[in-house]
């Protein structure tokens, strides 16, 4: 798998290292732990668990982190999670595709495979494109709940950019229900500008916090399954 696109972020044996803990590693696979090396540092450890308190309890990475089931059956669910990821990289080049313990974090701005245009939240029809391919794959793993988070960049009034990053995830969701993909399987949430990644200081910055990102997790079926395979 290509590094510079899938980053699998070694959390679990991170958190390890951080609270004195052995079980996480347990939950990585091989590719996992050796990603942990370079990835699971203070920065990535720190962004992580900042992102799960205060005002990012709803975040991408809580959900997935929040849906943790750990041991034997979280490897399971991790197996699944490799396979659906890398196919959500090889359908769209453009997207971030970032495999985070037991779950997946999916980041499309402007410069990858679903966007928008300015001040727009329409899908566009490059972008339904990239949303049919990513439904394909959704269908094909029915056992996983999504989670779609709207994101802007500072431009503009807080109230404008809130309301704007709620009808461009509302818009993802709808066109991901009106295709085929049950409305329980989906949770939205929007940002507005106040989950910045880069620096809004920048032109690129500014492009990559418009964004759309998506948290995959197991729903309850697939951990039951895990617990049950696992024992």
């Amino acid at each position: 798998m290509n590094l510079s696109k899938t980053k699998i972020i070694g959390l679990f044996l991170g958190l390890a290292v951080l609270f004195g803990s052995c079980e996480a590693a347990k939950n990585t696979n091989r590719t996992q732990r050796g990603g942990a090396i370079g990835a699971a540092g203070g920065a990535v450890i720190g962004g992580v668990i900042g992102n799960n308190t205060g005002s990012g309890d709803n975040s991408v990475l809580g959900a997935i982190i929040g849906g943790v089931v750990g041991g034997a059956a979280g490897a399971y669910i991790g197996n699944r999670m490799d396979q659906q990821a890398k196919e959500i990289e090889e359908e769209i080049p453009g997207a971030e595709v970032t495999r985070v313990g037991e779950g997946i974090n999916v980041v499309f701005d402007e410069n990858s495979g679903i966007y928008f245009e300015t001040n727009k939240f329409d899908v566009n029809n490059q972008s339904e494109l990239s949303l049919l391919k990513l439904i394909n794959i959704f269908q094909k793993y029915p056992k996983t709940n999504i989670t779609v988070e709207g994101h802007t960049d500072s431009t503009g009034r807080d109230t404008y950019n809130m309301e704007l990053s709620k009808k461009r995830a509302e818009s993802v969701t709808n066109f991901l229900t009106r295709n085929g993909i049950d409305s329980s399987r989906i949770q939205t949430n929007w940002y507005g500008e106040e989950q910045p990644k880069y620096d809004n200081a920048t032109a690129e910055g500014r492009s990559k916090n418009r964004r759309v990102e998506l948290a995959i997790v197991a729903n309850e079926e697939l951990k039951e399954e895990a617990r049950n395979r696992s024992e």
